[in-house]
């Protein structure tokens, strides 16, 4: 049985809320684990984590408009206010990393001075713990949900992740050789990492706000419901679906003996639209009706019915 569109966004949207207590409680964490020891690349890790609060509040906020229903200016909904905060998402990973490289810098040319640095980076490792299974969750249930902008973030408090193990990587061997330097040297590598994470979390947004298809394995399940429940019809062409957050648009043409009824027709799309909403949940379905001289059997796509 279909999960209720209401109850996923109502759970998505305590997952957000949570979302955003987690990544304070982090943020405070990492902060006191660079004050106890100074260390360059700690306070990169807590101003990288710091964005983690700002894009969690962001994703809250897209969330939350795009569970709006459709209106008269927004036929459609609202569904990708998602896309915008992932692309939100993808510019404050680059904001943090450009801030990072900035410190590492200067840590670099001054020096750095390393104290009770243990302890910090036992701190910043529970740290990393707690948000590595917290992006595994947001991942996991945005991915349910279809919800891109807890997606995107889940992916961004990967990057958080990756800058903390780097971290720790660095200030350990900087500890055990003596080389200070390995301080900043280290927080400017995890740097140039997430701000190509970044970059890409950026661009799979933008490639969505531009109507991207549905993937694959989606598409074959739409062929194959139209397959299974298209009797009466002769065949099904021009099938097309764009993404925008949860909900996925699917239209195509279908063509019908000429000698059908209209009602006959209409029962047929009846059976192929509630068939295709079932299997692909949040999906909208719209057919366009054609008589039998406009068949394309030999046109790439096209379903045989």
């Amino acid at each position: 049985m279909a999960t209720e569109p209401r109850d996923i966004e109502s759970k998505i949207g305590n997952i957000a809320r949570v979302n955003i207590a987690i990544a304070l409680a982090v943020v405070v964490l990492k902060y006191i684990a660079y004050e106890v020891s100074g260390s360059v690349a700690l306070f990169s890790d807590a101003l990288e984590s710091l964005v983690n609060v700002v894009t969690a509040v962001a994703a809250l906020a897209a969330i939350r408009v795009s569970s709006k229903p459709a209106d008269s200016d927004h036929p459609f909904g609202h569904h990708k206010a998602e896309f915008l905060a992932a692309m939100f998402v993808g510019a404050m990973i680059a904001v943090a990393a450009v801030l990072i490289l900035i410190k590492a810098y200067s840590g670099l040319v001054y020096g750095v001075r390393l104290e009770n640095s243990a302890l910090g980076i036992a701190l910043n490792a529970s740290a990393a713990v707690v948000n590595a299974a917290w992006a595994s969750m947001l991942v996991k249930q945005g991915t349910s949900g279809r919800s891109p902008a807890l997606v995107a973030d889940g992916h961004h408090l990967w990057t958080d992740v990756i800058t903390s193990v780097g971290v720790i990587i660095g200030l350990a061997l900087a500890l055990l050789t003596g080389w200070h330097f390995l301080d900043p040297l280290i927080a400017a590598i995890v740097a140039l990492n997430i701000l190509w994470m970044g970059y890409k979390i950026a661009m799979q947004s933008m490639s969505r706000l531009l109507d991207q298809a549905a993937s694959p394995e989606i598409e074959r399940s739409i062929r194959g419901v139209i397959e299974t429940n298209g009797v009466g019809a002769r065949e099904a062409h021009d099938i097309r679906t764009r993404q925008a957050g949860r909900a996925l648009f699917i239209e195509f043409h279908l063509v019908v003996p000429g000698s059908m009824t209209v009602d006959e027709a209409h029962v047929i799309c009846d059976r192929l639209e509630n068939s295709i909403e079932r299997t692909i949940e949040g999906s909208e379905v719209v057919i366009h009706v054609e008589p039998e001289y406009k068949a394309k059997p030999d046109e790439s796509g096209a379903v045989p019915l």
